[in-house]
């Protein structure tokens, strides 16, 4: 018979961006210990609120199925005396077994005769095993965890009630002194306790207590709730992924309403409005047709429809003293010039210890000029990154960005228009922090990507600096999604430049003003910085699922551009079904391995008078024609065709020639001539990496 068990976790209010994950996490969970118990079952489905994280499974087995195994004990000449008596060592293993001896038995292994028994383990009872859903609901993790109490356990909130029923049992256990029932809660004002006489009861008996537990089922109320009104209205709703996910989350009975403000607000620009909406409030902004902000929003209560009115006029008051600080901060932030603001950056410390904001933008000026001619940038385009340096972190000083934050950078575009610069410059101010996420949207316009990537530079050059290196998952200033955002602006953009690029970029602006760098000496922490870049580069080439083995071989040479080091990691995956690619890699990893042992202190010539067989001859000539190749070659592939037309050439050579030679003016030739074969191949990386076996 298959049966239903649900686990109902009732906590207080959870906040709203933890709640998916973790009943995500506890669905996997009770996966995993159910086919760890060897329990079977169907399908374990989630319900979540604010409230409760909980899991219906269904298709539960009776018991865990039985076990029957045959453990081998010691060799027959340890368990019988020569009489044939057991001896301690299999009485020993009997009871291990929770067996007699009249229980074993000899079986014949490899020439040797070892003792047996046959161990039956009969499965505990659906019951029994459920119990341990205790350490299951305990073993969650979250991103914030409270104690309560006086308990050292920690969880995202305190426990209110639990719900553990097997169909219409009670499966009994507690979690600090709360006990499992069939009680579960309705709606925090609107309902009353729910008594579930079965799992079956489970979510229905909770919708009479004006709770939606199916968290799909609520947020599709909510979509639909938002579409009519939008309809009824004629406006156009952007209904956002993000804040539906949260708002559904906030709420255990949605009701959607509309709300106005005063069209006077509609002068602060649209940007401010919809941060004001959604990022504070979490208000869904109101369009029409043609995409004009209309002065109206739509929101969610957690409840039904009574008194409506006052819960919309709340709304409407809240929202308007924002906009009412909007629309002054917006004007006040007018009355000054674009320089004023500039100036105040002199006395607004970047970090206490690396320097002041204006200094920062004066290290990120010179790091940005040497990246825009090595990136030959037009004249006009360097003109524009100049200014745009000089400028670029201005808004951080104004009252808008003190009071909406999150809107720095976009502030500072759309001051910067409304006080006369360029539109170029003024993109460039706001393109200067993206992307702001690890799969966040790169700049758009090549003088704003190369700000990003000179203020990113400052920024991770000068913590590492400053000993500031990111340890295990600490990275306070957010130093990994920095790095990857410069490395995606150079995939993106196909410019070609590495770490030695930007540690040259550096130098540079080192050389330029000694002053900046006085509390942040590059030369501090630089391989390590270098690493940290190059195990980014290898993350974002991982997520391209390419195989670790070439991750290790292209990674290996960083003197490489980023687009190179990710073109050879595409063609050597391109290649690696290849016939004759193991052949090719083993020719080519011979040479390298070789090539190590030369001396390279002395110049790297190869004189063809030492040479003492046709195969040196050969080698060196395709050596030479493959040289060419590889100098002229457009891509990737056709550098890989130089170093695989290689191949024959170079067994050839091995089977007609020891390079390790007693004359060391022979030896030394053969060493520098595999040296110069090992160089075509650097392109690629260590070919030694790769797994050709």
């Amino acid at each position: 018979m298959a049966h239903t068990f649900l686990l109902e976790i009732g906590l207080e209010e959870i906040p709203a961006h933890v709640v998916t994950p973790s009943v995500n996490q506890l669905v996997a969970k009770v996966e995993n210990y159910l086919k760890e118990e060897r329990l079977a079952f169907d399908s374990v489905l989630p319900f979540s609120t604010p409230r409760r994280l909980a899991v219906k499974v269904t298709g539960l087995a009776d018991k865990q199925e039985d076990i029957s195994t045959e453990a081998k004990g010691p060799a027959k000449k340890i368990a019988q005396d020569a009489e044939g008596n057991w001896t301690k060592a299999a009485q020993g293993f009997a009871r291990g077994q929770g067996l007699t001896t009249d229980d074993l038995f000899f079986k014949e292994l490899k020439g040797v005769e070892y003792v047996y028994a046959n161990k039956f383990e009969a499965g505990k009872s659906a019951l029994e095993v459920l119990a341990g859903m205790k350490e299951v609901a305990m073993s969650l993790k979250f991103p914030t965890m409270m104690r309560w109490g006086t308990n050292d356990f920690e969880y995202v909130r305190p426990i209110r009630w639990l719900v553990a029923l097997l169909d219409n049992e009670v499966v009994n256990f507690d979690i600090l002194g709360t006990k499992t029932g069939r009680v579960s809660q309705g709606h925090r004002f609107l309902g009353k306790e729910v008594t579930l006489n079965s799992t079956d009861d489970y979510p229905e008996a909770l919708l009479a207590e004006s709770v939606i537990a199916d968290a799909t089922k609520r947020k599709n109320m909510i979509r639909g709730q938002i579409n009519d009104l939008a309809q009824e209205n004629g406006w156009k709703v952007d209904i956002d992924e993000d804040l539906l996910e949260e708002v559904n989350n906030l709420v255990e009975w949605p009701t959607v309403f509309a709300g106005n403000f005063d069209e006077k607000y509609l002068a602060v620009p649209d940007v401010v409005l919809i941060t004001s909406m959604k990022d504070n409030q979490r208000y869904f902004y109101v369009t029409d047709a043609a995409g004009k902000l209309l002065p109206h929003f739509i929101a969610i209560r957690n409840g039904k429809d009574a008194f409506l009115n006052n819960v919309i006029a709340g709304n409407e008051k809240v929202l308007t003293a924002r906009l009412e600080d909007a629309k002054f901060f917006f004007e006040e932030d007018q009355k000054q010039s674009l320089q004023h603001y500039v100036d105040r950056l002199d006395k607004v410390m970047f970090h206490d210890k690396i320097g002041t904001l204006a200094q920062k933008m004066q290290r990120v000026g010179l790091l940005a000029q040497f990246l825009g001619q090595k990136l030959g940038l037009s004249d006009q385009e360097l003109a524009d990154l100049a200014r745009a340096s000089q400028i670029y972190k201005f808004d951080l000083v104004t009252g808008m960005v003190g009071e909406f934050s999150e809107l720095q950078g976009v502030m500072g575009e759309i001051y910067a228009n409304l006080m006369g610069e360029n539109a170029v410059v003024a993109q460039a101010i706001r393109e200067e922090y993206m992307p702001t996420s690890a799969e966040g949207v790169l700049p758009a316009s090549t003088v704003g990507s190369v700000l990003s990537i000179a203020d990113k530079l400052d920024s991770l050059q000068a913590f590492f600096s400053a000993g500031m290196v990111p340890s295990g998952s600490n990275d306070p200033y957010a130093l990994r999604r920095q790095t990857l955002g410069i490395i995606r602006i150079a995939l993106a953009n196909n410019w070609q430049l590495s770490v030695d690029d930007l540690m040259d970029a550096v130098a540079f602006a080192q050389g330029k003003a000694h002053d900046l760098y006085a509390n942040i000496d590059p030369a501090t922490n630089a391989q390590a910085l270098r690493d940290f870049v190059a195990d980014r580069l290898h993350q974002i080439l991982a997520n391209d699922h390419y195989r670790h083995d070439v991750l290790e071989t292209v990674v290996a040479n960083m003197a490489n551009t980023f687009v190179d080091v990710s073109q050879a990691a595409k063609t050597l995956t391109a290649h690696l079904d290849d016939a004759d690619f193991k052949e090719t890699i083993e020719a080519l990893t011979r040479v390298a391995r070789l090539a190590a042992k030369a001396d390279l202190s002395q110049t790297l010539t190869v004189d063809e008078s030492l040479f003492e067989n046709d195969s040196e001859k050969a080698l060196f000539a395709a050596y030479q024609v493959q040289k060419e190749a590889m100098e002229a070659a457009n891509d990737y592939d056709a550098k890989y065709q130089a170093i695989h037309a290689l191949k024959d050439a170079i067994s050839a050579y091995f089977e007609a020639t020891m390079v390790m030679v007693e004359d060391t003016a022979v030896k030394n030739n053969r060493l520098h001539q595999l040296v110069l074969v090992k160089q075509l191949t650097q392109n690629f990386g260590d070919l030694a990496q790769l797994n050709v076996k």
